[in-house]
């Protein structure tokens, strides 16, 4: 495993080792010693169709580090700078995570999370630094004209509550920062 910085301050991309042979795959995903955070307790994985959406998400409270690797298909992952005094709050950050390319991201507290998945399966896994508080969950809308994301040019299918979601200016307006 190789980690690169991005230029967002603690957000990581992590190059894993994927060892294949005639009879299919062994893919490293996890190194406490190379990665350095001990504090995941909680692990969820999704399944997503093509063209769906989900985001941005985040907990106001009891916010979460996210560990992200997708172990089928492929997807565009997004996440958005929302802590108190960073350089680059508000600022986005776009990266292909697949299967073929065996690259996962390290998301640090403090941020918003995204996706757009391409193929007709995709199989994203997770390990969170603290547990799914439904309470304290919130978003911002993936599609405000004024994040400036491209998303991929196709019909893309949101869930009722993500279409819901505030806008960046209400985030900012309601909880400032997280």
């Amino acid at each position: 495993m190789k980690i690169f910085k991005t230029k967002i301050k603690d957000l990581l991309i992590i190059k894993q080792k994927n060892n294949v042979d005639k009879r299919g795959s062994l893919r490293e995903t996890y190194n406490k010693k190379i990665l350095g955070h001990n504090k995941f307790i909680f692990e969820y994985c999704t399944s997503s169709k093509s063209n769906a959406l989900r985001g941005f998400h985040f907990q106001y409270k009891f916010q979460q580090a996210k560990y992200v690797n997708v172990l089928k298909g492929k997807i565009l992952d997004c996440v958005i700078d929302l802590r108190k005094n960073s350089k680059t709050f508000g600022k986005t950050f776009k990266i292909i995570l697949s299967e073929k390319n065996c690259l996962s991201l390290y998301i640090p507290e403090g941020f918003g999370h995204a996706y757009y998945s391409y193929d007709k399966l995709n199989i994203v896994y997770y390990k969170l630094s603290n547990y799914y508080k439904p309470e304290y969950e919130s978003g911002i809308n993936v599609l405000d004209r004024k994040l400036k994301i491209k998303w991929p040019n196709r019909k893309k299918i949101l869930s009722k509550k993500d279409k819901d979601l505030p806008s960046f200016d209400n985030f900012c307006n309601t909880y400032g920062y997280l």
